[in-house]
């Protein structure tokens, strides 16, 4: 077709095509108008949110863990916010002079940093809980995807002075240990969450909206009171030196309401380093570990004796030679003694005494007593790995077993068993229910036994620590005093060594006691081994302590503290 030779087909040819573009072009348009009504009527919602995920993000808002305080609401525990460096992996990019330079900074290998880059996920921990010095260069090096995220820490005020009771969390906040353990539900939070924007570099430049707000773990009361804490840490750690011990414990109870007031442990471990902590250090050994309580039981044979009929306070029991043979077995006094009253018996902690006062009761009677009291079974204090000790069923005891355990051989028990059991002596006869947390009502007191063989045995036992007693260091200028040592042989295996757990139990003012003070101390080696050289003393200084700072009031004038005169060796060692 030539069209330069007729004007009037080319004229018509460009109308046409005119109007073919024109009809393209239009057709395009409502295609595209269409696909855009399509996408935004009908999938809206997907592409709003491929559009929100290339810039929006979603936070997790932590939860305050809960502070836990003392009896007096000063902090034992609390959460404090710490920086940690996280990334945006997809959003990352570094180079790799900044990939060493960050590596650096956070004291990882460039390898490491730079697998924890390379990954899927939306968000990853590059390093948790710097110091402020370390953070401020991760600022300053301005790498696009890489930003700080805040997070807790917890911190101990007391260290290793509450380590036992505490314990500690991991690196996520969660507890793991004594009662951080114990309390996880209480003291966790559940965490919130917000929706933000976030700029190329990974850093918010605004809040869009608060999705979910986080709810705070609660306070945590405890009945512990630091200053007594504070006391019983420091003397058992003197004590444990001075006589070279493996370890030690001691417990304060409130006498009247079964409150721990003090708990302490040796050895022990700092809560606030636990990169290095030793699995060894962190037992509490007051509820978690087993020793024979030696002569500390024999008030409770003597109750139940009491409490049978079988004997009075003045009843005389005929301990000579020394010695008292039961089939193939002896067992032997420290000292011979004679004849000597019931009373006389737990003054002068008489083996023989003890057992001939077991040995004319039945078994299940003295079983009972003892299962009533809380020996084998768990005290119930809500502390993770609390033991029930071990107290044989009595239908398999034989003579010489009833005989033994009359003076706390045989038998196994924790020392905050030991500490709540003495409860019955110093609140008339009944047993107090334990609590490591702050009571807001009075505690609910069962009686097992009468209230005149509980005064009886108290009365006994305020002979213990006079002159003539096991236990003179143990008395308190100003203040009526009763307790009962005890030493016993470490049993390990199938025998006894020549190893002691040195013990001391006790209650102040005897008048209307108020305090119970445990003292154990595990394997004394410097030459001194009887709780009454060893354990009586720290009884002394922690009693004391406690009373003054609880603001009781003397009983008895202040000079009311008798010592015997020292023994030949007690004036040799000086020298």
């Amino acid at each position: 077709m030539n069209l330069a030779a007729s004007p009037a087909l080319a004229l018509k040819f460009q109308t046409w095509r005119s109007r073919l573009l024109l009809i393209g072009l239009t057709a395009w348009f409502v295609v595209l108008g269409g696909r855009a009504l399509y996408l935004q009527g009908m999938h809206h919602d997907f592409l709003q949110a491929k559009g929100e995920s290339r810039y929006s993000r979603q936070m997790s808002l932590f939860a305050t863990r809960g502070t836990i305080v003392d009896r007096n609401n000063d902090l034992l525990a609390i959460s404090s916010p710490v920086e940690s460096v996280a990334a945006s992996p997809e959003n990352v990019a570094i180079t790799p002079e900044q990939t060493a330079k960050l590596a650096r900074i956070l004291a990882i290998h460039p390898e490491e940093l730079t697998r924890k880059l390379d990954t899927k996920s939306g968000f990853v921990f590059l390093k948790r809980q710097l110091p402020p010095e370390q953070t401020a260069k991760v600022v300053e090096l301005n790498v696009p995807g890489i930003f700080l995220q805040r997070e807790y820490k917890r911190y101990y005020p007391t260290g290793e002075v509450m380590a036992h009771v505490i314990g500690f969390t991991d690196i996520d906040d969660k507890g793991q240990e004594a009662l951080e353990l114990a309390f996880e539900s209480t003291l966790t939070g559940k965490p919130g969450s917000r929706r933000v924007i976030r700029d190329r570099r990974g850093h918010i430049i605004e809040d869009v909206e608060s999705i979910r707000e986080p709810q705070h773990g609660q306070k945590l009361t405890l009945s512990i009171d630091a200053r007594i804490q504070h006391v019983a840490f420091r003397e058992l750690k003197a004590a444990v030196a001075e006589h070279r011990a493996k370890a030690g414990g001691i417990v304060v109870l409130d006498a009247q309401t079964g409150e721990v007031l003090a708990m302490a442990n040796l050895p022990t471990y700092n809560p606030n380093n636990r990169t290095t902590i030793d699995q060894k250090k962190m037992r509490n050994r007051t509820i978690t570990d087993l020793f024979e309580p030696g002569s500390t039981l024999k008030p409770f044979t003597a109750a139940v004796a009491l409490e049978a009929g079988k004997v009075k306070p003045q009843t005389v029991i005929q301990t000579a030679p020394g010695r008292l043979t039961i089939g193939k077995h002896t067992i032997h006094d420290a000292h011979a003694h004679g004849a000597l009253t019931v009373t006389q018996v737990i003054q002068k902690s008489s083996n023989i005494g003890a057992a001939k006062m077991a040995l004319s009761l039945p078994p299940q009677t003295m079983w009972t007593l003892l299962k009533q009291v809380g020996f084998g079974t768990q005290p119930q204090s809500g502390f993770p790995g609390e033991v029930s000790g071990v107290l044989r069923a009595h239908a398999s005891w034989k003579p010489i077993e009833q005989a033994t355990m009359s003076y706390g051989h045989g038998i196994s028990v924790s020392l905050l068993q030991l500490a709540r059991a003495y409860s019955i002596f110093a609140t008339d006869g009944r047993i107090v229910p334990l609590t490591l947390v702050k009571r807001e009502a009075p505690a609910e007191l069962v009686r097992v036994v009468k209230a005149e063989t509980a005064l009886a045995v108290r009365a006994m036992l305020e002979l213990a620590v006079l002159p003539g007693g096991t236990a003179p260091r143990a008395q308190i200028p100003g203040y009526r005093v009763g307790g009962k040592t005890g030493t016993a042989h470490k049993l390990e295996g199938r025998g006894y060594t020549n190893k002691y757990i040195s013990s001391f139990v006790g209650f102040a003012p005897a008048s209307n006691p108020r305090l119970i003070v445990a003292v154990m101390i595990d394997e004394p080696s410097a030459g001194k081994h009887y709780g009454g050289a060893v354990a009586a003393p720290v009884f002394n200084q922690v009693m004391s302590g406690a009373l003054r700072l609880l603001a009781i009031p003397p009983d008895v004038p202040v000079n009311n503290v008798v010592l015997p005169p020292p023994t030949a060796a007690e004036i040799r060692e000086e020298v």
